[in-house]
C-alpha cells in the first residue's frame, strides 16, 4: 500500500490538474458564447447568398455553363478535399473525426481511380495529414480560434484558381457543423462545380416552394435580372464559395469550443472522482498507521508486565 505522504502528493497533483481543466472549461465557455453570436449573425446572410446563387443559376440555364466556375469538367480525376480542423487539441474527438472522414472520402475516390488533392486548415489537420503521408496542396493555420473573412477568401482563391486552371475537377469541404455544445456533426459539402454543389441538393429539399425552406407553396413573383443572370453569377459564385468556406470556419470554431468545454468538464469530473478515491485511500493508510502504532504500544506494555 502506498504511504500516506505518496497519496497526499498524488491528491495535490490531481487538484492542480483539476484547477487547470476548470479554468480551460470557463475560457472555452466564454469563447463559445462569442462564436455562437457570430454564427447567429452569419447564417441568415449565408443562406440568402446561397439562395440567390441557386436562383440565378436556374435563371441562367445553359448560359451558366460558359462560366469557368460553373462548367463541369469532362473527367473527375483530381478532387480537392478541404478539411477544417482546429489549431489545438484537448477537445475530445473533434479533430480526429474530421481526419477520419476526410481520409475515408479520399480512399473512396482512390478506389474509383481519382486522386485527392489535400487542403487543410488548423495545425491538427495539417500535422495529422502529413503524418499519414498525404501531400498537402494547401495548408492554412493560425486563425482557427477566430477566423476572419480574409482567411476564407485566401482559401477560396486557391481552390477556385485550381478549378479554373484544371488542376481540380471537383472541390469538397469537410467540417464540423455546430449543433450544440455537446454535438458537432461532420458535414461534407460540394463547392464546385455549382451544378453539383450542395445548394443544388438544397433546392431539391425545399422544392423551391419559397424563399425559405418550410414555407408553404404559393404564387411567386417573377424576377427580372439586370444585368443578365450570367453576369450576376460571375459576381455571386466567388462570393458563394467564400461565404461557404467562412461559414464552415465559424461553425468549426464554435464546435471546437463546445467540444473543448465538454471535454474539460468531463476531465474535471473525473479528477474529482480520483480525488475522492485517493482521499479514501489516504484515510485507510492513516487508519492502518494508527492501528499499527496502538498495537506496538500494547505489545510494549505487555512486554513490561
Amino acid at each position: 500500500m502506498a504511504s500516506q505522504r505518496d497519496v497526499k502528493n498524488r491528491i495535490s497533483s490531481v487538484k492542480n490538474i483539476q484547477k487547470i481543466t476548470r479554468a480551460m472549461e470557463m475560457v472555452a465557455a466564454a469563447r463559445l458564447r462569442r462564436a455562437e453570436q457570430r454564427i447567429a449573425a452569419l447564417r441568415p446572410y449565408a443562406d440568402a447568398l446561397r439562395r440567390m446563387t441557386r436562383q440565378a443559376a436556374q435563371a441562367a440555364g445553359a448560359e451558366a455553363t460558359r462560366l469557368p466556375l460553373l462548367s463541369e469538367h469532362e473527367s473527375t480525376d483530381r478532387i480537392g478535399l478541404l478539411l477544417v480542423t482546429g489549431d489545438r487539441g484537448l477537445a475530445g474527438g473533434f479533430n480526429s473525426q474530421i481526419i477520419r472522414a476526410g481520409v475515408r472520402i479520399g480512399d473512396e475516390y482512390a478506389e474509383q481511380g481519382a486522386q485527392a488533392a489535400w487542403y487543410a486548415t488548423g495545425r491538427r489537420g495539417v500535422s495529422s495529414l502529413t503524418f499519414r503521408g498525404r501531400e498537402l496542396a494547401g495548408s492554412y493555420t493560425g486563425f482557427a480560434d477566430k477566423p476572419a473573412y480574409a482567411d476564407a477568401r485566401s482559401i477560396a482563391d486557391d481552390l477556385m484558381t485550381g478549378y479554373i486552371d484544371g488542376d481540380l475537377d471537383r472541390v469538397e469541404i469537410v467540417y464540423n457543423a455546430y449543433i450544440s455544445p455537446l454535438t458537432q456533426q461532420v458535414k461534407r459539402e460540394t463547392l464546385l462545380p455549382l451544378s453539383a454543389a450542395t445548394i443544388a441538393a438544397e433546392a431539391d429539399d425545399d422544392g423551391e416552394a419559397g424563399d425559405d425552406a418550410g414555407q408553404p407553396a404559393g404564387p411567386r413573383a417573377l424576377v427580372a435580372y439586370e444585368p443578365d443572370p450570367e453576369e450576376i453569377l460571375k459576381r455571386l459564385v466567388p462570393d458563394y464559395v467564400e461565404i461557404s468556406i467562412y461559414r464552415s470556419l465559424v461553425e468549426s470554431t464554435a464546435g471546437f469550443f463546445g467540444a473543448q468545454m465538454t471535454a474539460m468538464r468531463s476531465a474535471s469530473d473525473n479528477a474529482g472522482e480520483i480525488i475522492t478515491d485517493l482521499t479514501l485511500q489516504m484515510n485507510r493508510a492513516r487508519q492502518a498507521e494508527i492501528t499499527q502504532e496502538i498495537m506496538e504500544v500494547v505489545a510494549g506494555a505487555e512486554g513490561l508486565t
